[in-house]
């Protein structure tokens, strides 16, 4: 009698009531998920920011000091310049090779299938395999990128020892793994109806002003959504530079996540890598922001009036 009490207290007695909580069980995963995994350590990294600790004595109070130390941090300006000029460089060519690719492999040929299946696998390679395997091709003496310039007559080149090479060599192994964005850039030509190409093709349009004024526009929100998804993600690059170069040499790969991962796991500095975790969000925020608001307007929708 107890449990058939408390059902008939807390279940709504309304059909619509039913649903609403049939809703909200549903989504409990991820509204937990949320709080537990985001909402909460969000709040204490924020917390974080005013305090010092090394995790092992209590924190202490220390009000904007983290943010002031930051300002005359020689490593954190580096960091945010390598990460600004690896987003500036990886990010369009990504978009630009992904989008090219895409356009060769959106035909109808036997075998196409096994050629997109191959671009695309270097996206799925997990990433500790991919930094060993190009630590490998980029090693100064037996590497494969040698190798090819010795053939070529060309001489070798310190890929992850020289300050000029090693944020290349980075730049390069980012944008192998650029099938995912040509997956998603297939998948908006594919969608583009073939009424369009018949009357530019009655109308004695060429492939160029086919390519401008028919398939552009209509996958630009494709383009500016892997643009959102790659600046974000470039602002986030961890792997790579740890495992390759761990910053070097001379502190030319040193990521903004990764200067923010010594601070933390290596110095002990967990306030202090709070602060820059919090700098990091307001970055990748503001940059959003803008780029919704100068290029967003320009993305063509179907439905828009």
């Amino acid at each position: 009698m107890t449990s058939i009490h408390w059902y008939n207290r807390f279940t709504p007695r309304t059909l619509a009531g039913r649903r609403t909580l049939v809703g909200y069980i549903f989504i409990s995963p991820f509204i937990l998920g949320f709080l537990l995994w985001f909402m909460i350590p969000a709040g204490v990294a924020l917390w974080l920011t005013v305090h010092d600790w090394n995790l092992i004595s209590p924190p202490k109070y220390v009000g904007l000091k983290h943010f002031g130390t930051m300002a005359a941090d020689d490593r954190f300006w580096q960091s945010l310049k390598v990460t600004t000029t690896y987003t500036l460089v990886s990010v369009p060519l990504g978009l630009v090779l992904g989008f090219l690719l895409a356009l060769l492999l959106n035909t109808k040929v036997r075998g196409i299938t096994v050629f997109r299946t191959v671009y695309y696998l270097p996206s799925i390679v997990p990433a500790v395999a991919s930094a060993v395997l190009w630590a490998w091709i980029f090693n100064t003496e037996y590497g494969l990128a040698n190798v090819g310039l010795r053939a070529l007559g060309l001489p070798k080149i310190a890929w992850l020892q020289d300050p000029q090479w090693a944020l290349p060599a980075l730049i390069i192994v980012a944008l192998w793994a650029f099938g995912s964005g040509m997956v998603i850039y297939l998948a908006g030509l594919q969608g583009i109806p073939d009424v369009f190409y018949e009357a530019a093709d009655i109308d004695g349009a060429g492939r160029w002003a086919q390519l401008r004024h028919i398939t552009i526009p209509l996958v630009s929100p494709v383009i500016f959504f892997n643009l959102i998804i790659g600046i974000i993600a470039s602002f986030q690059v961890f792997t790579i530079a740890r495992l390759v170069t761990n910053g070097g040499p001379q502190n030319a790969t040193l990521v903004f996540v990764l200067y923010m991962y010594q601070n933390a796991f290596q110095n002990l500095k967990m306030g202090y890598a709070a602060a820059l975790a919090w700098v990091l969000f307001v970055i990748v925020v503001v940059l959003t922001l803008f780029v919704f608001k100068f290029i967003g307007n320009r993305v063509h929708y179907e439905d828009a009036h």
